[in-house]
């Protein structure tokens, strides 16, 4: 297999549907129609107007209200708004860049968008959304910053919370930041080259930003382009980063592990990651499957260390995205010495690792003092697929701790055998769990005795996970439902292998 055309068959789609594009529109200095003189009318033609549109209104009658909104000077300086005091025309919509009607009744409805339609200008009746080509969102306004947000229409009162989260979330201080970027911007492309160079300095100055509750000080500008000096005359090395991708469930992930898949412009990423984490990565990033999992074809681990090698050498940001934690079970050691007798910089953003998210879902502390004095991940197979010949199972076999068994699917009855061989009774509990956090998640609860039936129910086909332990049964207990036989559920949570 060439080393840089690993298998693709699997990948995710790269954008979820949408149920509209969102599209942010260049009005300034082109006219715009907006018939009618209601309170909706007026709302629109303010929003058009601070948008720098020249707004002709076509009214036969308005109130106070709007004919005060018509005497106030718009705030931007390309922006008027004219009354024309009749009912529109179907001419009066020719070469307009946008039509908005506040329509009486439907019939008036159907008039305005046929004439619309009839000149090619996009259309928007108020409040009846069956004849709208686009619609209104809710506004964050830092502008240049400007965040919109839309439900479809679904829930308007949805989206209007949805803004003010967001609200709080963003300084008043972005707007004045944005403009300093905004100004700063041709001579930032002047000095650096498209590409990583530039996406630091720019991400830069992004943590800048939000480092800060303030406006920014005076020079700052100055300094900024400095750095982007520097930035041009730097070495063009990339960088490894190994992420962890946690079980699946998206919202499991870390904000740093985030800032990662947004900052990569490569992401080799595994068979068991999620659909939902790899949509939180940046839209530009190429994305390898670099998948290994039983009976399928995959990367040799070998052609997956020399291509982060190729691609941090031509100064790309590489991200190794494995699912659970990449140091638990994830081969990061070998990823990483590798990378190291490259001179290649390699850091690591941890993940949940698929122990904690079983223990989550199941309600269980893996060490409650009353049973477990110890945890043990322990590997569920050798390289050979096998048992490991090196697992201390003597050790293992301790009532005192909670043993947890990864990607030990098809060795389960063995596991059960030689723990039961070193003395742990036949009826320590077990949990058997596969696909944890994903909407495929499936879980058995029984006992060493009984394992060979909890995995012949659970299957062999996702990652399993095998808890082993009297602490698994400590909640049951005090709830006085423990149950020892095949339980088998469907629960939304996912899996992996670390």
């Amino acid at each position: 297999m060439d080393a840089m055309q690993p298998p693709r068959n699997d990948e995710p789609a790269r954008m979820e549907p949408l149920a509209k594009l969102p599209v942010f529109w260049a009005l300034e200095g082109r006219r715009v129609v907006v018939a009618g003189a209601t309170d909706g009318a007026m709302w629109k033609a303010e929003l058009l107007a601070a948008c720098g549109a020249c707004v002709d209104v076509y009214a036969e009658a308005c109130d106070e209200t709007f004919e005060a909104f018509l005497d106030r000077t718009p705030e931007h300086p390309a922006a008027s708004i004219a009354l024309n005091r009749r009912r529109w025309a179907p001419a009066d919509l020719d070469g307009a860049a946008l039509a908005i009607g506040d329509c009486e009744d439907e019939a008036e409805a159907r008039a305005f968008v046929a004439a619309a339609r009839a000149v090619g200008v996009p259309v928007n009746v108020i409040d009846k959304p069956e004849f709208c080509e686009f619609q209104f969102g809710s506004i964050v306004n830092r502008s240049p910053v400007i965040v919109a947000i839309s439900t479809d229409g679904a829930a308007p009162i949805l989206a209007q919370t949805i803004r003010r989260k967001i609200e709080t979330l963003l300084p008043k201080s972005l707007k004045v930041w944005a403009a300093l970027a905004q100004s700063l911007r041709d001579a930032v492309n002047r000095r650096l080259e498209p590409g990583p160079r530039r996406r630091v300095f720019w991400e830069r100055f992004a943590d800048r930003v939000f480092s800060t509750m303030d406006t920014p000080e005076e020079g700052v500008g100055g300094v900024l382009l400095a750095d982007a000096e520097r930035l041009a005359g730097a070495p063009a090395i990339g960088r490894v980063t190994l992420v962890g991708a946690g079980p699946g469930d998206a919202e499991l992930l870390t904000l740093k592990a985030v800032r990662a898949l947004q900052a990569a412009d490569v992401i080799l990423f595994d068979d068991l990651v999620s659909a939902d984490v790899l949509e939180l990565a940046r839209r530009e990033a190429k994305r390898m499957l670099v998948g290994k999992r039983g009976g399928r074809e995959s990367c040799r681990q070998d052609d997956i260390n020399a291509m982060m090698v190729k691609l941090a050498k031509a100064g790309k940001r590489v991200v190794r995205l494995k699912s659970g934690d990449p140091m638990v079970f994830g081969r990061a050691g070998e990823e990483i010495t590798h990378l190291d007798r490259e001179n290649i910089p390699v850091d690591v953003v941890p993940g949940i690792t698929a122990a904690s998210a079983m223990a989550s879902r199941l309600g269980l502390s893996l060490t409650h003092r009353d049973h477990a004095q110890s945890l043990r991940l322990v590997t569920g197979h050798s390289r050979h697929g096998g048992l490991p010949d090196d697992v201390d199972w003597a050790g293992v076999a301790d009532r005192r701790s909670t043993t947890v068994f990864y990607m030990g699917g098809r060795t389960a009855g063995l596991i059960a055998e030689k723990l039961v061989g070193e003395g742990l009774p036949p009826e320590t509990p077990v949990v058997i769990m596969s696909d944890v956090s994903r909407p495929t998640e499936r879980s058995w609860r029984g006992t060493l005795a009984t394992i060979p039936e909890g995995i012949t129910a659970i299957g062999y086909d996702n990652p399993v996970l095998i808890a082993v332990g009297d602490a698994l049964a400590a909640r049951q207990v005090s709830a006085g439902s423990i149950d020892t036989s095949s339980i088998d559920s469907s629960r939304p949570l996912a899996a992996c292998a670390g």
